[in-house]
């Protein structure tokens, strides 16, 4: 079987909502992505460090609209990379400032993450990933990833 290169990457995800101001107020507002382009009150791009776009929003087929059921197939949640644990405990405080509830908080050995809804109840995981050198391996080298309660005050004292 042929693999495909180790440089691709998952671009950009892009969400149908209820309420565009509402989406815009939650991953402009809260997380602090950038609005790099608006579409009328129908859609919205936004990035981290001038990207075209990481986030799309759009209401096009959902404008008002309400979650799917939770035994539905779809999206089980977009995944947010920081490029360090101090950016991490950053988009904490903002969530924590937001008065945003998180589903959970864990430590996976290869990172650390956060889970929390968007307002339109999609499943969003704030992480960092530990330098691959610290990932835990079998003793054949395998990954051995886990699950551990993350200690979230520990979080919100790194830099």
């Amino acid at each position: 079987m042929n693999t495909i290169s180790p440089a691709t990457r998952i671009g950009h995800v892009h969400l149908k909502v209820a309420n565009l101001e509402r989406s815009i107020g939650f991953y402009h507002g809260v997380l602090g992505f950038t609005i790099m382009q608006r579409l009328g009150d129908s859609a919205a791009f936004l990035s981290a460090g001038g990207y075209h776009h990481h986030i799309g929003l759009n209401t096009w087929e959902s404008f008002g609209g309400s979650p799917p059921p939770l035994e539905c197939t779809g999206l089980y949640h977009t995944a947010i990379l920081y490029p360090t644990r101090g950016d991490l405990a950053d988009a904490l405080r903002r969530v924590l400032a937001a008065e945003i509830p998180l589903d959970g908080a864990a430590d996976h050995g290869v990172s650390q993450a956060l889970y929390l809804r968007d307002p339109d109840q999609n499943g969003v995981e704030l992480y960092w990933d530990r330098p691959q050198a610290e990932w835990p391996r079998t003793a054949s080298g395998e990954l051995a990833m886990y699950t551990k309660a993350l200690d979230l005050d520990s979080l919100l004292q790194a830099q």
